[in-house]
């Protein structure tokens, strides 16, 4: 039987360490949707700048690259696991560089999916490139696919116009990389931004979704997801980055700091029309029966 490494007193923040692959197949249930922040396979010795400092990329033995056909088995399996655990209208979405969006792709296709988007992630912040021997490194892609080509998705197009100032929004994202107060629980080598996953997560579910991360790190999809009135499950293997986790969900369970930080993700990417509506999960939870099978 699988005991979570921690679930929230509201329920909807469920944590569990270990292999996802391993993990996602030792149970049955279904998510409306999954964000998957994998190993982009770039710690090889490169170097960038941070806080105005030359510092190592690598961010650990987790995301050292293996060669191309490795690398590819690697990310085959854990798609695999994923789309196996995706009701049959969900969505993927997942976050990579040059690095290893060729893989991703290639998987997805095979695997069945249909991709639906490149959104090119665009930093209002990136750090300078310090070889200047090529172009400055500013942007991310994130690659959005539903599991069955015939069978229809959500996409709160209607939202999402609206965040745009009433045009329809294109796949170029200019958003900025995470600010000093999404870090005050700890620190993640390769954090994503509570904005990014904010659109991410208004765009393709609805209110109440279950939302899956088998690379959960620090849990940035669960924070999005809890302050948008969704549940989440992620799978993680280091214990340092599930403490910050747990500390992360701690922290938005006070009233105050829930409207500190809708208050100011709203300011960096847009609306959060769902909780002026309907109000965050945690206000809700009896509305909503259907739980994880531990």
């Amino acid at each position: 039987m699988i005991v979570p490494f921690y679930k929230s007193p509201d329920r909807n923040f469920t944590l569990l360490k270990g292999d996802c692959v391993e993990l996602l197949r030792s149970f049955e249930f279904k998510f409306d949707m999954i964000f998957a922040d994998p190993p982009y396979h770039l710690s090889n010795g490169g170097i960038s700048v941070q806080s105005g400092r030359i510092v190592c990329v690598d961010k650990g033995e987790w995301d050292v690259s293996n060669g191309f056909e490795n690398d590819y088995i690697f990310d085959k399996s854990w798609i695999s696991a994923c789309r196996d655990k995706l009701k049959e209208n969900g969505t993927i979405w997942i976050s990579g560089t040059h690095h290893n969006m060729f893989s991703i792709a290639r998987c997805l296709t095979e695997l069945g999916f249909k991709i639906l988007n490149c959104i090119t992630w665009v930093k209002t912040n990136p750090p300078p490139n310090v070889s200047c021997r090529y172009f400055t490194h500013s942007t991310e892609y994130i690659l959005w696919a539903r599991k069955e080509a015939k069978t229809p998705h959500f996409y709160n197009y209607e939202l999402m116009k609206e965040i745009n100032g009433g045009k329809q929004m294109k796949d170029v994202w200019l958003l900025p990389t995470i600010s000093k107060w999404e870090k005050l629980c700890g620190k993640h080598p390769t954090q994503k931004p509570l904005c990014l996953l904010s659109r991410i997560i208004q765009a393709s579910t609805k209110h109440n979704a279950w939302i899956l991360d088998p690379f959960s790190g620090s849990s940035t999809t669960g924070i999005a997801a809890n302050l948008l009135g969704r549940r989440f499950l992620g799978i993680e293997q280091v214990e340092d980055f599930l403490n910050i986790s747990k500390a992360r969900k701690e922290e938005i369970l006070i009233p105050e700091k829930q409207d500190e930080y809708i208050h100011k993700i709203e300011k960096q990417s847009g609306l959060f029309k769902e909780v002026k509506q309907h109000g965050v999960l945690s206000d809700i939870t009896t509305e909503y029966t259907i739980e994880l099978p531990f």
